[in-house]
């Protein structure tokens, strides 16, 4: 439990990639610790997760978008204000992978490039039907500069340090930018003593 002095951000991530990899079930397993009877997402729904880092606490909107082509257009909406995305594909499905790439354009797009992100192979307790390898994971991961897991929300397998992981990087930044803001404004009053007389 976070402290009464503490500081709490609210952050928004989305879930990407294309339908059947397995996000709705990664998001029940780190928000619920439960793997939903299968039902394909219709739209849009969105589930919360806080967490702590340092002396902040951050609370998670996680949004769960349709990777179906129909609503794709929905789901893309939802990307602008994210700060971090969950983009993931299914180690079974090749195409799920190939399309990734595809994903990342949206997301950079509606986002902008400076968004974290951090990609998942899902499904890995299905090594038996595996046919994308984790050496094409790790190079698309390098490719992007991103963190890379391969998952498995059956299992729960690597769910709870990809969102750590995320949720980590998209808290350095906004520090960082709050110090960069601090530092500016020490500056500029700094030049001009009396600005704050002046407004």
């Amino acid at each position: 439990m976070a402290g009464s002095g503490d500081k709490k951000l609210v952050t928004k991530l989305v879930m990407a990639g294309d339908s059947n990899v397995g996000k709705t079930c990664i998001v029940s397993r780190y928000t619920e610790n439960t793997i939903p009877s299968y039902i394909s997402t219709v739209g849009i729904d969105f589930k919360t997760k806080t967490i702590q880092i340092d002396d902040t606490e951050l609370k998670l909107q996680i949004w769960d978008t349709a990777g179906q082509e129909r609503f794709h257009t929905l789901s893309v909406s939802y990307f602008r204000g994210a700060q971090g995305f969950v983009l993931v594909y299914d180690i079974t499905n090749p195409n799920s992978f190939e399309n990734t790439s595809l994903w990342m354009k949206d997301i950079k797009m509606k986002a902008g490039e400076e968004v974290e992100v951090v990609l998942l192979g899902n499904k890995c307790d299905m090594e038996d039907k595996r046919e994308v390898s984790k050496e094409r994971g790790e190079k698309l991961a390098w490719e992007h500069g991103i963190p890379f897991f391969e998952t498995s929300a059956k299992e729960n397998i690597n769910i709870e340090n990809a969102f750590f992981i995320l949720s980590e990087a998209i808290y350095a930044k906004r520090s960082s930018l709050l110090i960069d803001r601090s530092v500016v404004n020490l500056q500029e009053s700094k030049k001009n003593p009396s600005c704050l007389a002046c407004r």
